[in-house]
């Protein structure tokens, strides 16, 4: 159980009461960005989950120490279950670090 004061209480009740969802009209562009350890592994391991699906690739950021880089991945996503489906995907392979 966390101990919080009362002011802090209300803020997490007003975060957690937010039901914004997002909207979308489909098919449309998504970016999801991916984190990894190696380029080339980055590379392949989108390769494995997009298959020949077209999709662009974009440098995105290397962290300061060199140990990871992040690239963006733009593509047309039919729908929710597809969208979720590629972040699933893309989060459970051994490659890859973090997906946005």
């Amino acid at each position: 159980m966390f101990n919080l004061k009362q002011n802090q209480e209300a803020k997490v009740e007003i975060i957690n009461a937010r039901e914004d969802k997002l909207i979308l009209e489909y098919p449309c562009s998504w970016c999801y960005k991916i984190i990894a350890s190696e380029k080339k592994a980055l590379e392949q391991a989108i390769r494995d989950v997009i298959d020949e699906r077209e999709h662009k690739i974009s440098h995105s950021n290397n962290s300061k120490t060199g140990k990871y880089i992040s690239m963006n991945l733009d593509l047309l996503v039919h729908n929710e279950d597809d969208r979720n489906f590629i972040y699933d995907a893309l989060k459970r392979h051994q490659d890859i670090k973090m997906v946005l």
